[in-house]
């Protein structure tokens, strides 16, 4: 017997058999998105087109890992992408990558913490299972025959030198076996870190202590002074995470993105702010103030939000991707500190390097010592400016101001003002991005973003609106990606986790079959070659003459535009292959329930079945969700069935089946049976819809509203009719002046009453009611009489 869901399943005969709930119909479903959930913005998030589960044939993917090595977080490629450097726990690996679809391991290093700095780790009350431990954390190219490497040795941040010739570690130029990496690498291997190198110079945004409380931003080696942040300015918030640097070519800064608790807003809890730095690498430090502390350090505040939602304010990674034209734009992965688990939501945001700059340029904060309160500075310019790039050193008066006025008023606003992406239930930690060139020539933006749980994510960056290509599950079991490493020469991604390292193609052209998947894909890797009627990357357009035979089309992803160049109108799926699949056939017992499945090509496509025209049948279907078609066998319903896909204005068939007319008298249903096949039952070829009850039960809805508001009416004038009735007549006998009082003034009693004698209470009871007394007879109003019937009196 087949697994529920796969290629003809049959299951029967059973006695009583009763159909699945069909699927809601589409246009229900429209509404649904259009009127109940407008708000959410759950209908117009983009969908990964193809979604790949860990270890598809479809989607190789080539692993890499050594026995007892863990923790594969840093990485360093050659500028010839023919080796990575990988830095992991107690080891630094070199690997031989220069051929896709083979990582072999060339050389390793051993590098762990001696038993004095474990015992020193465990004594500090850190665990000898998993903390006190030599993490890498820092790895750069120093020169052709040198790295740089820093680790944080049982909680003792060391750095030293590896000599690439023989690959091994040496001593510092002192002498001694190890550099003192405090400032350039954390004491603990889960604080963040940033390092990068420029021009020999380290810089490094990191923790400085063993507490985790002072955060720092360095720059050490060279022959330069060594300068740093100043913690007693607390230019940086104690909680400070950073997780990128950055240093544009042709441009005298360096960034440092991170996060950290906002001091300038008054809120009633912990407020995370997502922050870019800005320091110059002409920074020599002051003379008599701020000496060895930087004299340009300047911090703004980043945007990612998105209007009716809380704001991104949690800043995972960045990545800056240098523009042809000089500059560079900036992308970031964000998501809210007030989303919980998986509620919330992930964003990417990009800036202009030209905002900041503008920001940077702009208006200062200050601190009000009185108020302790953060306002705009209102002082007059200072020329130079304060914080400025320049050669030389600054005056006592600016580096004062600089101390008390590092704090942007601006904002940095992303580009176009809003997410260029926002995921529901899903939190991105890594991302880079590539850039390349169409068949066109049209310059397009890939983003390679990696999830908290092990997804890899490829998006084209649109004009329209960002396209999810595929979705790749890259381990079986869920745990986050460390790093992500582009090597855009070779056409790779390199990936980063705790238990090794996964080498990705960028482009997976073969996977698709025919021209039309080649343009539904909207791949910029991928174009159909017309003359050998393949689908493959587009680098190996550029070693053709004839450019019109690759078919592309990424914005719009239209195959009725592009693979009808020259042909006929009925566009075939492909040139050269079957049109449709060769059809599965099934000979089922009367009354079986047989599964057919639909595969899923694409979760953009719109999916439906074509069903033999009725014949007697009764049609004994049913779709469910996943798209399954449900069939009881009887003899009419034996036929051909086709699953069919459309997407873009293009249908294919995905699944054929055949199913035959079984032979021999069907068993008779019990009445039971008949009541369950009977809901179950709609015109073959159509599965049953409920779009009329749906109407039905909309329309008694409002009608019966509208029949409650009448009834309310009703009832309020009713009651403001009732309180304009007059509810007495009661008139006095007499005027007030001439009443007796009741008790005299003088404190006495009042004479009694004689017996028999109405008191003055008594009169006027009396007097309204004869007022109040109901006249039989017609009113006359013209000639104000009464005409009463015969015999009565009044």
């Amino acid at each position: 017997m087949v697994a529920p869901g796969e290629a003809g399943m049959v299951l029967g005969p059973l006695r009583g058999a009763s159909l699945p709930p069909p699927a809601m119909p589409t246009a229900a479903l429209r509404l649904l998105c259009g009127v109940v959930m407008p708000a959410a913005m759950l209908c117009a998030e983009p969908l990964p087109r193809i979604t790949f589960p860990s270890g598809d044939p479809r989607r190789t993917l080539t692993h890499f890992s050594q026995e007892n090595v863990s923790h594969y977080d840093i990485f360093l490629l050659h500028e010839s992408e023919e080796e990575l450097y990988v830095g992991a726990r107690d080891r630094v690996l070199a690997l031989t990558v220069g051929t896709p679809g083979s990582i072999r391991a060339k050389a390793s290093i051993m590098w762990g913490p001696t038993a004095e700095k474990i015992s020193e780790c465990a004594f500090k009350k850190k665990s000898q299972e998993t903390e006190c431990f030599n993490f890498i954390r820092v790895l750069v190219a120093l020169n052709q025959t040198h790295l740089y490497v820093c680790g944080t040795y049982a909680f003792s941040p060391v750095c030293t030198y590896i000599q690439l010739e023989n690959f091994t570690l040496m001593s510092s130029s002192r002498g001694q076996p190890f550099l003192d990496g405090k400032g350039q690498c954390p004491f603990d291997p889960q604080h963040t870190y940033t390092a990068l190198l420029v021009d020999g110079e380290l810089y490094a945004g990191t923790m400085n202590n063993f507490q985790g409380n002072e955060p720092i931003i360095s720059r050490s080696l060279g022959s330069r002074t060594l300068l740093k942040t100043d913690a007693f300015l607390r230019w940086l918030s104690a909680d400070a995470a950073f997780v990128a640097s950055f240093s544009i070519p042709g441009d005298d800064k360096v960034y440092f993105f991170f996060e950290e608790t906002a001091d300038e807003f008054d809120f009633f809890e912990r407020l995370l702010v997502p922050r870019v730095a800005r320091v110059c690498k002409s920074d020599v430090g002051g003379d008599k103030v701020l000496q060895k502390k930087w004299t340009t350090f300047l911090k703004a505040q980043l945007v990612c939000s998105q209007p009716g939602h809380f704001p991104f304010n949690v800043i995972h990674h960045a990545f800056a991707l240098p523009r042809r034209d000089g500059g560079a734009d900036f992308y970031a992965v964000f998501t809210s500190q007030w989303q919980a688990g998986r509620a919330g939501s992930a964003a990417v945001c990009a800036y202009r390097q030209e905002a900041l700059e503008e920001v940077f340029e702009g208006k200062y904060k200050e601190l009000n010592k009185e108020s302790s309160r953060w306002t705009v500075y209102g002082g007059p310019d200072m020329n130079p400016r304060p914080g400025s790039c320049y050669m030389g050193p600054s005056s006592d008066k600016a580096l004062t101001f600089m101390k008390d006025h590092f704090l942007m008023d601006g904002k940095v606003s992303p580009t176009q003002g809003q997410p260029l992406l926002v995921k529901t239930d899903i939190t991105y930690t890594r991302i880079v991005v590539d850039e390349t060139h169409g068949i066109s020539g049209a310059t397009y933006r890939v983003m390679f973003l990696a999830t908290v749980e092990g997804f890899l994510h490829k998006v084209v960056e649109l004009p329209g609106g960002p396209h999810i290509v595929e979705s790749i599950q890259l381990f079986e079991r869920p745990e986050p990606v460390k790093n992500l490493l582009l090597a855009p020469g070779k056409g790779i991604l390199y990936v980063g986790y705790s238990s090794g390292v996964l080498q990705v193609p960028l482009a997976n052209c073969s996977l698709h079959q025919s021209c039309a998947e080649c343009v539904l894909a909207r791949d910029p890797y991928c174009a159909w070659y017309s003359l050998e009627g393949s689908c493959q990357p587009t680098r190996a357009a550029a070693a053709t003459e004839d450019m019109s035979a690759w078919l592309q089309d990424v914005e719009a992803g239209s195959p009725a535009t592009m693979c009808h160049r020259g042909r006929s109108v009925a566009m075939p799926r492909t040139w050269g292959a079957q049109e449709d699949p060769v059809a599965e056939r099934l000979s089922p017992p009367l009354n079986a329930v047989v599964y057919l499945r639909c595969p899923r090509h694409s979760a953009l496509a719109n999916y439906s079945w074509q069903q033999p025209d009725g014949q007697g049948g009764r049609g004994d279907t049913a779709v469910l969700p996943n798209h399954t078609l449900v069939v009881i066998m009887q003899r009419g319903t034996a036929g051909t069935y086709k699953c069919r896909a459309t997407e873009n204005g293009y249908t294919w068939t995905v699944a054929h089946y055949q199913l035959q007319d079984p032979s021999g008298v069907a068993p008779q249903l019990d009445e039971l049976a008949e009541e369950d096949l009977a809901w179950g039952s709609s015109v073959p070829g159509t599965p049953r819809s409920y779009w009329p009850q749906f109407v039905t039960v909309t329309v008694l809805l409002a009608v019966t509203l509208a029949a409650a508001a009448c009834l309310a009416l009703l009832a309020y004038h009713d009651q403001l009719k009732a309180r304009s009735k007059v509810r007495g007549c009661s008139t006095p006998h007499s005027p007030p002046s001439q009443r007796r009082e009741k008790v005299p003034l003088n404190g006495g009693t009042g004479e009694p009453s004689a017996p028999g004698v109405p008191t003055e209470e008594e009169e006027e009871e009396e007097g309204s009611r004869a007022c109040c007394l109901q006249l039989d007879g017609d009113i006359d109003v013209d000639n104000n009489r009464l005409h009463v019937p015969a015999g009565d009196t009044v």
